[in-house]
């Protein structure tokens, strides 16, 4: 993309609407696995009224991909030592899967476990109670 073309894509502002909120077991960002193939529970994704006929056609068994919006991470960061572990070297967030960074979207790779209405039930996933849910993307095979 041309300068020109991200000068004129920012000054029409990006803007994301959430279409749910995850209902989890897990409280806080400390207690989180930080992968849910590392012990994530299942959890509840809660669709908002005006989104809910986008489930139509999901079931359970599919794989689909979560986005979230990572609502307390921290978005000044651009270096990090991945899994927070200071052995590991400085890198840029870009090549890691730090929550911290400028636009901290999650993606979670999950399975449907149920669909009961307007909500989803999907996991393993280490997003914690309160995530906001940006999209849902199925998993192309």
């Amino acid at each position: 993309m041309s300068t020109g073309a991200m000068e004129e894509a920012a000054s029409v502002g990006a803007q994301l609407r959430p279409i749910g909120l995850i209902r989890s077991e897990l409280k806080s960002r400390g207690g989180a696995p930080r992968q849910g193939s590392e012990g994530a529970p299942d959890a509840w994704i809660e669709v908002q009224p005006w989104a809910a006929e986008g489930l139509l056609g999901l079931a359970p068994g599919d794989e689909i991909i979560v986005i979230t919006w990572l609502h307390e991470a921290r978005r000044d960061v651009l270096q990090v030592h991945p899994r927070s572990d200071p052995g590991n070297p400085l890198t840029g967030v870009f090549a890691t899967r730090s929550p911290d960074r400028p636009n901290p979207l999650g993606l979670h790779p999950v399975f449907v476990r149920a669909v009961e209405g307007s909500r989803l039930r999907v996991g393993p996933i280490e997003a914690i109670d309160g995530t906001p849910v940006v999209d849902l993307k199925p998993v192309l095979k």
